[in-house]
């Protein structure tokens, strides 16, 4: 990560996987998750369990930062995965797994969040026959940032989920999400200074 992290970024955990980019375990992670894409391509079951594990944290923090309910997260992030393996026989394994299957999360997650802005009646009735709400997951991030978060759009919220949780740089959020860079970097400044604005009121 560069030196552009606002100190509100700084993580509250260490989960050095997540926030690091550059280790001497990288290419052998790389290998292993071609591996493990390829033998889910042939019809491997554990295969499939294992990239699973791999990939299901990240994918549900992703999805709940931008949706910001953790039932909808959890939706999201299993849709998304489903999504990725019924397309996993055209993937090319040369590129990484996890950038492919954050951009399916986090384009679902911006349709649920839309569709659920457009719609903002609740159903009495169901809401009282709800099962209790799922936990959110577990966040590197301070709490004040989270709930920050929620007072951005979720375009905003999905471009510094990739940039500050999954530390990727605006190019590779550009192609992840299929827009140009100058995109996104202008909805990350307008992010940061709205939730630069909204930490030092909470201060």
């Amino acid at each position: 990560m560069t030196g552009d992290r606002p100190a509100a970024f700084v993580p509250v955990a260490s989960e050095a996987p997540l926030l690091t980019r550059a280790s001497g375990s990288d290419a052998v992670a790389r290998m292993r998750e071609r591996r493990l894409v390829r033998e889910v391509q042939r019809g491997s079951a554990g295969a499939l369990e294992e990239l699973f594990r791999r990939e299901w944290p990240r994918a549900y923090r992703a999805a709940y930062l931008v949706v910001h309910d953790a039932a909808a997260a959890e939706d999201i992030a299993q849709e998304a995965f489903l999504a990725a393996v019924r397309a996993i026989d055209s993937f090319d394994r040369r590129r990484p797994f996890g950038p492919w299957m954050h951009r399916i999360v986090v384009n679902r997650a911006i349709d649920v969040t839309r569709s659920r802005a457009l719609r903002r009646e609740v159903d009495a009735a169901a809401a009282d026959s709800a099962e209790a709400p799922a936990d959110p997951p577990a966040m590197p991030l301070s709490g004040d940032v989270v709930a920050a978060l929620r007072e951005l759009s979720p375009e905003h919220r999905a471009v510094v989920a990739l940039r500050f949780l999954f530390d990727y740089t605006p190019g590779e959020i550009a192609r992840a999400l299929d827009m140009p860079r100058g995109t996104v970097n202008s909805r990350l400044r307008r992010a940061l200074d709205r939730l630069g604005e909204l930490l030092e009121v909470e201060a």
